[in-house]
Formats: C-alpha cells, sequence, structure tokens
C-alpha cells in the first residue's frame, strides 16, 4: 500500500553506508520509524535535521513494522531555525523530548498538529525566545493529557514555583518577555522534565539540554 505523508522528524539512525532510519512522528502514523534507502549524503545533511517537516511516499508492508520512504522533501524550509544557533539547539532538545516520551505506535493527531503548529512558530520568531523551550514543555504536557497548574507541579518545581506559575498564566507573547536568567531556565526545564518523566513513566534522559546550559547561562 502507498501513501503520501508529511512527518515531523525526531531522530536518525544510520543504516549501512547510505540508507538511513528515520524516527519520526505524523498525523496518519504517529511515532513510526522508516526506513530511506540509498540517500545521497548531500541529502541526508540538508534534509534530515531535528524537527524537520517533511513529506515522502510511504510503502507500507504487512511483513514489517518498519516501511519505507521514497522520494522525501522538505514541506518548509525552516531557515529560521537552520540559520540561528540558539533555535536550533531549541529544536534538538524539542526533538529528543518527544523522541523519548511518545512511544512507538503512539498515534494522536492533536500531538502532531501542536508540534507542526509549535515548530512554524519558533521558526518565525525573530526576536525574545529564550523562554520557547519552557513554553513548548508546558504545551507538551497538556498534548499528553495533564493538566500543568500550580498545584500539579507544586512537588517539581519546589521554591520556583511563583516563577512557573507566573509564566504558565501569561498569554504567549508575554511568557517570551519574562525576564529569566540562563540558570534559571535551564532549572526550570529540568523541572518540567521530571514531572513528565513522573507522569509518562518514561526515562527522559534528554542529553541535547547540556547545549541549552552552554547557550543560556
Amino acid at each position: 500500500m502507498l501513501n503520501s505523508s508529511e512527518f515531523i522528524l525526531l531522530h536518525t539512525t544510520k543504516f549501512g553506508e547510505n540508507s538511513i532510519v528515520l524516527h519520526t512522528l505524523s498525523k496518519v502514523y504517529g511515532r513510526k520509524g522508516l526506513f530511506v534507502k540509498s540517500m545521497p549524503r548531500r541529502s541526508m545533511t540538508s534534509l534530515f535535521f531535528p524537527l524537520s517537516i517533511l513529506e515522502a511516499d510511504i510503502y507500507e508492508t504487512s511483513r514489517s513494522k518498519l516501511f519505507t520512504a521514497r522520494n522525501v522533501s522538505s514541506r518548509y524550509p525552516l531557515a529560521g531555525i537552520r540559520n540561528n544557533l540558539s533555535k536550533s539547539a531549541m529544536s534538538m532538545f524539542i526533538s529528543e523530548v518527544i523522541y523519548r516520551v511518545v512511544r512507538d505506535g503512539m498515534n494522536d493527531p492533536a500531538l502532531y498538529d501542536m508540534c507542526e503548529r509549535n515548530i512554524l512558530l519558533l521558526d518565525a520568531l525573530e526576536t525574545d525566545f529564550s523562554n520557547f523551550h519552557l513554553y513548548f514543555l508546558l504545551e507538551f504536557i497538556i498534548a499528553l493529557g495533564f493538566s500543568p497548574d500550580p498545584d500539579a507541579l507544586a512537588p517539581f518545581v519546589g521554591d520556583r514555583l511563583p516563577a512557573v506559575s507566573r509564566f504558565v498564566e501569561l498569554p504567549f507573547s508575554e511568557a517570551m518577555l519574562v525576564p529569566m536568567s540562563g540558570e534559571l531556565r535551564n532549572e526550570i526545564a529540568e523541572k518540567l522534565l521530571k514531572y513528565i518523566e513522573y507522569h509518562t513513566e518514561s526515562s527522559v534522559n534528554v542529553n541535547s539540554l547540556k547545549v541549552l546550559r552552554e547557550l543560556f547561562r
């Protein structure tokens, strides 16, 4: 069976010399691994970066859980993310969080819509996006079916509750302007990840958080 599908790239695994497995999130398949055969190295570099929104022809088979993707192309250039080091670091962080939390086979079209909307939003922002990854974590928590209200967050954020509560209550444009030190942002991100770990019973050991620590000191 052949379907044309749009998907968000979360992670890649090299397979042989010039083939690759794409770990993706889509509205049709949910979290799904896709096999791409014999891709030129240049295409791998230009297409497959964290949170790329791609489209391809998907060949389904009952013989394997791993479907094959052909004619892979970029749906949006996302130049605003690719050409900005801070945004690229955020996209690495966000993609790793989704990759580690959303289990293979899980399918929630609303989750996909939320992720795509936020990727395009991050790409479009020109200034005042240093708090964006915190905003995404809160949106992600809601999309997973949990409520990040102050009472629910209190056991995880401790004495940072006033700062987190203020952030939760503000509209997006104002939340992006909340002054925070890099140290505070990193601490809040770690505490929100602990909340996600607890409620999803998953291990969210996000390596790319170290990059954000270095960028937002």
